[in-house]
């Protein structure tokens, strides 16, 4: 691996607990910014498939939890229903960030990553 994917996975990562930091103390406008800078990062050109691998075992690590809706959902739902699912969600904290509802499009964003969490789908 590079040093620069290195330093990406590491930038990712690093955004990514900062924002789910944020979103615990309350911080939910910080938390969001975090996450579509994230966001951008996974959508560049330097993302590669270990880098998303690497941000989607991360995300695994964040939301693990013994009961969790969204992980026993996941097992019923194919890819396609789950593409459409995370697409649908990230539109609504597009939707709900444009309007100023920071806590709202966190919310949401937070959701399309537990559907993505351990899936081998685009992000």
């Amino acid at each position: 691996m590079l040093n620069s994917d290195k330093l990406c996975i590491e930038n990712i990562v690093n955004q990514t607990r900062s924002s789910e930091r944020k979103f615990r103390k309350g911080n939910f406008k910080g938390a969001i910014e975090e996450k579509r800078k994230v966001r951008l990062l996974l959508n560049s050109k330097f993302c590669d498939k270990d880098i998303i691998k690497k941000f989607r075992e991360e995300l695994s690590n964040l939301y693990a939890s013994k009961f969790d809706l969204i992980n026993d959902h996941k097992l019923r739902l194919d890819e396609l229903q789950i593409n459409k699912i995370v697409k649908l969600l990230k539109q609504k904290s597009d939707e709900k960030y444009n309007k100023g509802d920071f806590k709202g499009a966190i919310r949401a964003l937070r959701r399309s990553e537990k559907y993505l969490a351990n899936k081998n789908m685009s992000v």
